[in-house]
C-alpha cells in the first residue's frame, strides 16, 4: 500500500502527496516529473492588485479644467443677457433655430455610437464579426460616430457663412463677438476629438489583439467625446432656447 503524508502549508488548506512526489511551490503542488498530479487540490488563491487607469484618470483631471474653461464662456452669455438685453435678443433673432435643433440631434446621436464602440472595445471586439450593426465592433462603431461628428462641424461652418453673408460678422457687437467664441472653442474640440478618434482607430488597426492600451485609449475618449456633447447641449439651450423663456 502507498504511503501518504499529510503537510500544512501556512495559509493554505491541508494537502496531501504520495510521499516521495512532488515539491511544494508557493503554497501549491508541482506536477511529478513523471506526469502525475501530486496536489489534491487545483485551486489556488490569486491575489490581484487593482490599480486605477492612468489614461481614464488623466482625461477626468484634464476635463475638470474644460469646465472651468467653458464656465466662464457661459458667464459671458449670461453677463450679456442681463446688461443688454436688447441686444441678446436681437443677436438670437438671426439664429437658426431649426437648424441648429438638427445638428444637435446629430452630435448627440455620436455620443451613442460613441458608447457602443467604447462596449465593443471592452469586450476586445475591435472589429466587426458581422454586417448587422450588432456584430459591429469598436473601429466600426468610431467611424459612424467620426462621421456624425464632421456632418456636425460641416452644419457649424455653414452656419458662420450665412450669418457672415448677412453681415453679421465677429466683431459687430459683443452678441456675435461672444456668440463666434463660445461656439467656435466648441468646435475647436470638436474637431480635436474627431482627430483623436481616427488616432484611436489606427491604434486597433495596428494592434495585433485588443489589449489593455486599446481599450484605455477607447475609454478616454469617450469621457472626451461625452464631455463635449453634454457641453454642446447646454450651450444649445443658453444660446438658442433660453431667450424663449426671457
Amino acid at each position: 500500500m502507498q504511503e501518504t503524508i499529510v503537510v500544512h502549508h501556512p495559509g493554505t488548506p491541508n494537502r496531501t502527496r504520495p510521499a516521495g512526489r512532488g515539491r511544494l511551490v508557493s503554497g501549491a503542488w508541482e506536477i511529478g516529473h513523471n506526469g502525475q498530479v501530486t496536489a489534491a487540490t487545483s485551486a489556488q488563491a490569486v491575489h490581484t492588485v487593482h490599480r486605477p487607469n492612468t489614461t481614464a484618470i488623466g482625461v477626468i483631471v484634464w476635463l475638470g479644467s474644460e469646465v472651468m474653461f467653458f464656465a466662464g464662456l457661459f458667464a459671458i452669455f449670461f453677463t450679456l443677457r442681463s446688461m443688454a438685453p436688447e441686444q441678446f435678443a436681437e443677436g438670437h433673432s438671426v439664429l437658426n433655430v431649426p437648424f441648429a435643433t438638427i445638428n444637435t440631434l446629430i452630435l448627440v446621436s455620436s455620443s451613442f455610437t460613441c458608447q457602443f464602440g467604447t462596449f465593443a472595445a471592452e469586450r476586445e471586439q475591435a472589429r466587426a464579426t458581422g454586417k448587422s450593426p450588432k456584430h459591429w465592433g469598436a473601429i466600426e462603431w468610431f467611424y459612424l460616430t467620426v462621421l456624425l461628428g464632421g456632418i456636425f462641424v460641416a452644419g457649424q461652418v455653414w452656419e458662420y457663412a450665412t450669418l457672415v453673408s448677412e453681415g453679421y460678422v465677429l466683431n459687430l457687437n459683443a452678441y456675435t463677438s461672444a456668440f463666434y467664441m463660445t461656439t467656435g472653442f466648441h468646435g475647436l474640440h470638436v474637431t480635436g476629438g474627431l482627430v483623436t478618434f481616427l488616432l484611436v482607430i489606427g491604434r486597433m488597426y495596428s494592434a495585433r489583439r485588443m489589449g489593455t492600451r486599446e481599450v484605455s485609449s477607447a475609454l478616454g475618449i469617450s469621457y472626451y467625446w461625452h464631455f463635449v456633447d453634454v457641453v454642446w447641449v447646454a450651450l444649445f439651450f443658453v444660446i438658442y432656447l433660453l431667450p424663449y423663456f426671457s
